[in-house]
């Protein structure tokens, strides 16, 4: 689930806080991370949680570098994790119940499933009781349960514990692992970030151990202090590689390509494009050439039938145009001749002779 790959971090100070860190994660772990002030152990949590970028090297949760990651997206990462402070982070002026709500609002959890979840988180704390209380109200215990229930309400597939017993009392303390612990068994993942030697030795689980920007302690199974202190086996890390999105696909770094694209390359090309070419010049054959193909049997005939036709359309189709155009040149001449003659242009009828006869004249008007 989570991988970090040579991860360097340099602050603008100078300090090295972590230098070629490489370690994984499988999903539903309970992973201890300690290591003296200054180690480095806390820039590894903030690592995870983008609070911090690496310098170099690469973060991975689920295949997904987060180290690369634009801002804009963090908002979306940080809801798959619940994060769990020292100082609980509570807002004085909610309630219990809302400071939790508060999670889900954010995201547009829709408002009774919403409440519906809270009453859950807070049953599974065992705070159902101080839901209407305000933080300043409940003791340490109490608060950090709130912070877990805050952390549990999406049901979040990691949890990122930093210091969560650094103000409690042994009692409370034990009461808060235990809680985690059995978040754990339902399939969370989670990381504990601690200085409570007395916790790690009971728990006995799995204890990253880092001391000037180095891991060098990674056993499955361990107290707080070892005797034999080595590194992560390569074997198991190894055994995450598949997991896990390449650097080359991430990163863009040039690596050499793989065989089928370079063949493909110097295929040839089709021959179907050449063979198209002719057939846009072909004619289309006329609708008496098709009959005489359809009839005729070798490709000899075809020719020299397809010729015969061709000529012999030639002479009625030049015939039948010229005929059409003594026709047309007739109707013209008729309609010339049809025409009226003009008044005063007219010999048969001179208006103006004073001898000509009035009853022609009348008849004539009519």
């Amino acid at each position: 689930m989570i991988r970090f790959e040579n991860v360097h971090k340099t602050y603008k100070t100078g300090t090295d806080a972590l230098r070629g860190v490489t370690f994984s994660i499988r999903d539903g772990e309970f992973v201890f991370v300690i290591g003296k002030s200054g180690s480095g152990k806390s820039t590894l949590m903030k690592c995870i949680t983008r609070e911090e970028k690496p310098t170099e090297g690469m973060v991975i949760i689920d295949k997904y570098c987060i180290s690369k990651m634009p801002h804009a997206l963090v908002p979306i990462l940080r809801r798959q994790i619940g994060i769990i402070y020292q100082d609980f982070r509570l807002i004085e002026t909610k309630t219990v119940k809302e400071n939790i709500a508060f999670a889900g609002e954010i995201i547009g959890v829709p408002r009774k499933k919403l409440m519906q979840m809270v009453d859950i988180v807070l049953g599974a704390v065992g705070l159902r009781d101080k839901a209407d209380s305000l933080p300043q109200e409940l003791s340490g215990g109490e608060q950090q349960r709130v912070a877990i229930a805050r952390a549990m309400l999406n049901s979040p597939k990691l949890i990122v514990a930093d210091e969560p017993t650094g103000n409690l009392d042994p009692e409370t303390s034990e009461s808060i692992m235990a809680l985690l612990s059995e978040i754990n068994r339902t399939g969370t993942t989670v990381i504990v970030c601690t200085h409570d030697s007395n916790l790690v030795d009971r728990m006995k689980k799995r204890v990253i151990e880092v001391e000037d920007g180095l891991i060098i302690r990674d056993e499955k199974g361990s107290g707080y202090t070892a005797e034999e202190k080595h590194s992560l086996p390569q074997s198991m890390i190894d055994e995450f590689v598949p997991e896990v999105v390449s650097l080359s696909e991430i990163t863009g770094v040039s690596e050499p390509l793989p065989e089928f694209p370079e063949e493909k390359k110097e295929e040839p090309l089709p021959e179907f494009p050449s063979e198209e070419a002719p057939v846009k010049e072909e004619k289309v054959p006329s609708k008496t050439e098709e009959k005489i193909t359809v009839v005729s049997t070798t490709k000899k005939e075809k020719k020299t039938e397809i010729k015969e036709t061709a000529k012999e359309d030639k002479k009625p189709l030049k015939a039948e145009e010229k005929k059409e155009d003594k026709k047309v040149e007739k109707k013209e001449d008729k309609k010339e001749e049809k025409l009226p003659p003009k008044k005063n242009e007219d010999p048969d009828f001179p208006e103006d002779d004073p001898d000509f006869p009035s009853e022609i004249k009348e008849d004539k008007d009519k």
